[in-house]
């Protein structure tokens, strides 16, 4: 048996028994015989579908589902309409109601346990998007937990790296990855020491050669995941530190050496910590920050990607005033 809830609802105790016979050996059912009855029990028992007979006195399917979609715990719910009407007007009623199937009667055993299948399937696929995407989040905010950083930086630049990517020529589901993996780049920062990572002062050598480890060691903590979003991710952690001219770090890689992923995420990571405010510095003005990204061409940065970056510029400081005038709220 399978886990969650489906709730059943119909007035007709003859078509529970039905679904009960069809379903009843694969999933844990509950049921109701109204409206209100199905309402109650989705506060109950937290359903993870419903099965909703349109045609009920008092208060029919349409009207449960709309009240369900405008509730904070029902709003996520599918739900499967079951009637015996077909035509267009109601098939488009229960969609606009928010239900995201149509299931008419006589009920087939086989279409009814291929659309439950189906769109439980969709659940766990939105559940486990969502989950990935928390742990982006946390891993994201992890990596900056104890930094000097803002905490809106890391979805800054996330913007500005997919901008840039996108200008690169990557597919959309390419850039799309690049939105997610950017925030991560810094996730090693939470194996450096507080005393290194908040020091108000220049570091020496000794520090500044510990602090040198976060690309790999926030590389080696994205590395364990085979999905390709902490494995495009790893690859950012390892090198957004590495230079053009091959004086960077940890490898001192040169050129195209470089993944072009690291030599994007430089650019955007760079702007925006030049221009933004931190406790011991204001931000730069955006012509000198543009100014010293330019004059780094071929020395940080590839000079077609800082080609690139200029040419995209209007567009890169709409995504800046955008989260300026978000930052407050963030923070809060």
């Amino acid at each position: 048996m399978q886990h969650g809830k489906l709730l059943v609802v119909d007035d007709e105790p003859s078509n529970l028994a039905l679904i009960e016979q069809i379903l009843g050996e694969d999933y844990n059912l509950v049921f109701a015989r109204n409206g209100q009855e199905a309402l109650a029990a989705v506060a109950k028992h937290t359903p993870v579908m419903l099965l909703l007979d349109v045609q009920m006195p008092d208060m029919d399917g349409y009207e449960v589902c709309r009240r369900l979609k405008a509730s904070a715990g029902g709003s996520q719910i599918p739900v499967l309409f079951i009637t015996s009407r077909s035509d267009e007007i109601d098939e488009n009623e229960a969609f606009e109601a928010g239900g995201v199937d149509f299931i008419t009667k006589p009920i087939s055993p086989l279409v009814l346990r291929a659309r439950v299948r189906t769109h439980l399937s969709l659940v766990r696929a939105t559940d486990l998007e969502r989950s990935q995407r928390d742990a982006i989040d946390m891993l994201a905010r992890a990596g900056h937990f104890r930094d000097n950083d803002t905490g809106v930086h890391i979805w800054r630049m996330a913007d500005y790296s997919a901008l840039l990517a996108e200008a690169v020529g990557w597919s959309e589901e390419s850039v799309a990855l690049m939105k997610l993996a950017a925030p991560m780049h810094d996730t090693g920062k939470m194996g450096i020491p507080d005393a290194i990572l908040q020091k108000p002062a220049k570091l020496d050598a000794a520090e500044w050669a510990m602090m040198k480890t976060h690309a790999r060691i926030g590389h080696d903590i994205l590395a364990r995941s085979e999905a390709r979003v902490f494995k495009l991710a790893a690859e950012i952690a390892l090198y957004h530190h590495e230079r053009w001219d091959g004086s960077g770090y940890p490898e001192g890689l040169a050129g195209t050496e470089i993944p072009q992923s690291a030599r994007i995420v430089a650019i955007a990571d760079v702007f925006d910590a030049l221009s933004m405010r931190r406790p011991y510095k204001e931000p730069w003005p955006v012509e000198r920050v543009v100014e010293t990204i330019n004059t780094e061409a071929g020395h940080h940065f590839e000079p077609e990607l800082i080609t690139l970056f200029n040419a995209s510029l209007e567009r890169i400081l709409e995504i800046k005033a955008t989260w300026d005038a978000r930052e407050p709220d963030e923070l809060n």
